[in-house]
């Protein structure tokens, strides 16, 4: 219990490690253990192994993120938006999140390709085929409408 809890911070988690990883040794050994070498080297490495496996679970859920639902603009935003403006959103929710990122940063905010590398932490070169991708999008979904 102790390597378990120290393994996931948690008492409850820790709990549930060690008892499937009795589990597991159970189902494969059953109640004779003699074809074991070292019972408690298998089970120590088998607390670990499930261990890493719950650290890997809680990593990807507290890493998910639901996606925005609804989430419309005010209807005064819109009316005061011209057709232009429209259309140019509407191409810009084409885009990725990285692709959209880097053509605000670019465009909106005037940063330059090294300013936008430092500040989305991918290299020059990525912010430029990044903005390539997105502009050739932007321009295909623009020149359609026209």
């Amino acid at each position: 219990m102790r390597l378990a809890v120290l393994m996931v911070d948690d008492l409850g988690t820790a709990e549930d490690v060690v008892q499937e990883a009795f589990a597991k040794l159970w189902r494969r050994h059953g109640a004779d253990l003699r074809g074991v070498d070292d019972p408690s080297a298998y089970l120590t490495t088998a607390v670990l192994n499930v261990a890493r496996s719950a650290l890997r679970r809680r990593r990807v859920a507290r890493g998910y993120v639901l996606p925005r639902v609804g989430v419309a603009p005010a209807a005064e935003d819109l009316a005061l938006l011209g057709e232009g403006d429209r259309e140019v959103l509407a191409a810009l929710g084409r885009l990725t999140a990285r692709q959209r990122q880097v053509v605000v940063l670019r465009y909106w905010s005037e940063l330059s390709e090294q300013e936008i590398a430092d500040a989305l932490r991918v290299s020059r070169g990525t912010v430029k085929s990044t903005a390539s991708r997105a502009l050739t999008i932007l321009r295909g979904a623009l020149e359609g409408r026209r």
